[in-house]
């Protein structure tokens, strides 16, 4: 089946005010085939599988796009290394599988192969080397079964200290024996795919509302508030939940228990601009890692932690100073100079939604598995939680089962974006790299503006463009939405700072 491409500038994929004011309109005068909670990865997923299906859509979201967990992962399509690490095959093979979709099909203008570098320290066990080469051989055999091609991601191989220190150069040269080199998937950004993925659905026909905030929720609809406070019954055929970590709001006999993953922001210079992502095993903790990955921005990010958060689930996490002292710790070990809590521009936290009892494991969330769970709960609602960003897609399409008997056809759906782009000589590299196809037409919102092609503060990528595109086209309607997920600038307090004064004089001239 050839691959179906959006046009370029398609009008039914703009989520504009005013089809906002026209999907509002329809709340009250439409039966839905099926309402979908929750407008992170999962839920956009959904949509877009549900619509192309045929399905009337509607997707409910209390806040922004991928205001919860989708915007807090590693940024990285990935083939699930550690998930082999620990005996989970079927879930590393899933990943491949859809990795391999993201990369050739959905989106391959944000998702790019990243190269991955394991050191081998003078003091790495000789198993931990044995067992990380296996990973990557395994990981490498998922890719060619997933028919992932060599030319999108290369073979694993060991490569020589020379090559290791040319790639990390921060590393610690006197310790190095030597590393290990494999390929990974390196999205853009996480919201960035959220949103690409709910605009797409869009124009197949989804209706998509934030700011509005599901009270309750069975078989035959929603009650829904919006942000006036008028509360409004919206009917449907079926319901579906897909609101993560707060699944039990719809179906309390789903126990999710939360996994706290941490990640710190670094300058690239901080490292000496490294050309790899650095891997680390941790020490006495089988088939975990610690990571640096390079940005596309000039950023890197460092992370990641895996433990047990039990409590009221907030709706932005906090990032605990142990999380940061533990990362700092875990990448110094194999750096020439360590890293210290001045090197931290950023830090973010965001709650894995894992699905197993909580007292299963003694609070060892990282054993859980990263299977996702997709049921019908008592009261006729659908929960679909658990899973990776990676696999979205899958997850949508067995969530979507349950209620059509029509083919899923999301692998052949290239996102908005995709495809053949115009002659981009004269733009902005970080518009390409963001939007793709569309590049071209965000550069064009500057026609007699052409200060909305500089950026926002002197040393940032974002430009002005970028913010009346998300006010016009993506669905952004406060200054948050714009900074904090359509171009991800809070990631460094610094550099928001630095941009908000200008952010807000566009804002304030085109709302």
């Amino acid at each position: 089946m050839s691959t179906e491409y959006l046009q370029v500038g398609d009008p039914l994929a703009d989520l504009s005010p005013a089809r906002r004011s026209e999907d509002e309109s329809a709340l009250t005068t439409t039966v839905f085939d099926v309402i979908i909670i929750g407008g992170g990865i999962t839920g956009a997923g959904i949509a877009l599988d549900a619509a192309t299906r045929g399905l009337s859509v509607l997707v409910l979201e209390g806040q922004d796009l991928a205001f919860g967990t989708s915007r807090w992962s590693s940024k990285l399509v990935h083939g699930g290394l550690r998930y082999l690490a620990n005996g989970q095959v079927d879930v590393a093979w899933e990943s491949a599988v859809e990795r391999g979709h993201l990369m050739t099909t959905i989106a391959p203008h944000l998702v790019r192969p990243l190269a991955q570098v394991v050191p081998i320290m003078n003091d790495t066990s000789f198993g931990s080397a044995v067992l990380t080469r296996a990973g990557f051989a395994a990981g490498d055999a998922l890719r060619a079964l997933s028919r992932t091609s060599r030319h999108i991601l290369p073979g694993a191989k060991v490569i020589s200290p020379a090559k290791t220190r040319r790639l990390l150069p921060a590393i610690d040269s006197t310790r190095l024996r030597g590393g290990l080199l494999a390929w990974d998937g390196l999205l853009e950004d996480d919201a960035r795919l959220v949103v690409a993925v709910a605009r797409t659905a869009a124009a197949y026909g989804a209706r998509i509302l934030t700011g509005h905030h599901v009270l309750s929720a069975d078989s035959t609809g929603v009650l829904v508030v919006n942000q006036t406070d008028e509360q409004i019954e919206v009917r449907a055929r079926n319901v579906i939940s897909a609101t993560g970590v707060w699944a039990e709001t719809f179906d309390e006999e789903v126990v999710i228990t939360p996994s706290r993953g941490t990640h710190l922001v670094l300058r690239a210079e901080t490292l000496q601009r490294p050309r790899a992502a650095m891997t680390i095993p941790v020490p006495e903790m089988h088939g975990r890692y610690c990571f640096v990955l390079p940005r596309p921005d000039g950023l890197l990010l460092a992370g990641i932690t895996d433990i047990d958060e039990p409590g009221p689930i907030p709706d932005v996490p906090r990032t605990p100073a142990v999380d940061i002292e533990w990362i700092l710790g875990q990448v110094s070990r194999v750096l020439q100079s360590p890293l210290n809590a001045a090197d931290v521009v950023g830090a973010f936290t965001g709650l894995r939604p894992l699905v197993a009892p909580p007292v299963a494991l003694d609070g060892e969330t990282a054993d859980i598995s990263r299977r996702h769970l997709v049921r019908r709960g008592a009261n006729g609602v659908i929960t679909v939680t658990g899973g990776k960003l990676t696999t979205y897609r899958r997850m949508a399409q067995d969530a979507v089962d349950l209620i059509s008997d029509r083919p899923c056809r999301t692998t052949n759906i290239a996102l908005v974006g995709a495809g053949p782009a115009a002659p981009a000589q004269s733009l902005p590299a970080r518009l390409i790299r963001r939007y793709g196809a569309e590049a071209a037409r965000v550069a064009a919102l500057a026609d007699g503006h052409p200060d909305l092609l500089e950026p926002l503060a002197p040393g940032l990528g974002v430009r002005g463009v970028e913010l009346v595109f998300a006010v016009r086209c993506e669905g952004a309607r406060s200054v948050a939405d714009v900074l904090e997920r359509r171009t991800r600038l809070s990631l460094v307090p610094a550099d928001l700072a630095a941009a908000l004064p200008r952010a807000e004089e566009i804002l304030d001239a085109i709302t």
